[in-house]
């Protein structure tokens, strides 16, 4: 009976003729099979909700609850391109040449532990201050650039001044 169930799902899925399903639970080895070998179909299981949407967004899908529930403008169709690459010891998913993408991911790398923690620190503050000039483009000079400007500014007016006694 389960075995039943399993493949009416995956034809619901396979009517569609997506090239990739996502999930955010799991997907049992029989459906895993039936997809691969009915479609060509591969499965990535297991996203995080976040992630999910952002992937929604970039291919323009729409994330459904039930297989029975698809319909062809559910398929995303803006994503160029899919591939799996090993980095390291993991496999990441990559999702490029998008028609109008709406989303990112930064895969960052570092020797350890501690300086992976501390690029991602830097590159949260950056994304933050970029975030901020667009929202509000106005700057002030940090990093001692407004007391530099004061002392070249005090050395061009104390030329001008006569000596003090």
């Amino acid at each position: 009976m389960e075995e039943t169930e399993v493949l009416k799902m995956c034809e619901h899925i396979l009517r569609l003729k997506p090239d990739v399903v996502i999930t955010e639970k799991g997907v049992s080895d029989i459906a895993q099979h039936f997809l691969l070998k009915n479609g060509n179909v591969s499965c990535i299981r297991r996203v995080r909700k976040t992630d999910n949407n952002r992937i929604s967004r970039v291919t323009g899908a729409t994330i459904v609850n039930r297989p029975e529930e698809l319909q062809e403008s559910d398929v995303g169709t803006e994503c160029g391109l899919f591939e799996v690459k090993k980095i390291g010891d993991d496999y990441f998913s990559f999702m490029t040449e998008c028609k109008k993408p709406k989303a990112c991911s930064i895969v960052l790398r570092g020797a350890s532990k501690d300086v992976l923690n501390e690029i991602e620190r830097n590159l949260h503050d950056a994304l933050g201050v970029a975030r901020n000039v667009i929202q509000n483009p106005r700057l002030v000079p940090g990093g001692g650039a407004l007391e530099m400007e004061l002392s070249c500014r005090l050395n061009e007016i104390a030329t001008t001044v006569e000596g003090i006694h």
